[in-house]
């Protein structure tokens, strides 16, 4: 199947999919005598693993290991348990820390409780004066957690 119908199957963009081989988490394929990409049942199967993956918010280095094991199915899966348990603290931890962003923005809301003019607008005022006197948080949740240390025997 070329690109076009892959995306298709798999509920994606073709530029996901370019983006996925180049990273590494797809593999290369084989091309047609016109130069289209031409991919296969085991491409649609793995890209649907790496969807599923980055669902449920996992690093395409946490992807890459756990496509790593899944290609060595005799290997013991102790590292994909680790894998996942500290993924969980991740998001745990972020959890934590939008908890904290949502009490530090309804605490911003109350600067402004009511319709007003913007020139006396307390939200606006709070983040000025938050600027001008560099009292910028530092726990903004960034979204993705950063990469990990595990390592396979591949």
């Amino acid at each position: 199947m070329k690109i076009g119908e892959l995306a298709k199957k798999a509920d994606t963009s073709a530029e996901t999919i370019r983006y996925y081989e180049q990273a590494g988490l797809l593999p290369k394929t084989m091309r047609s005598e016109g130069n289209y990409r031409i991919y296969s049942s085991p491409h649609l199967e793995q890209l649907i693993f790496v969807r599923h993956c980055r669902s449920l918010d996992m690093t395409l280095d946490e992807i890459r290991i756990l496509l790593n094991f899944k290609a060595s199915p005799d290997e013991n899966c102790a590292v994909v348990n680790q894998l996942l348990d500290e993924h969980i603290g991740h998001v745990a931890q972020r959890i934590v820390e939008l908890q904290e962003l949502e009490r530090q923005l309804r605490e911003l809301r109350q600067r402004c409780p009511d319709n007003r003019q913007v020139q006396h607008c307390g939200i606006l005022k709070e983040l000025s004066q938050s600027v001008a006197n560099e009292k910028m948080p530092t726990n903004h949740v960034a979204g993705v957690h950063v990469g990990t240390s595990h390592r396979t025997s591949q």
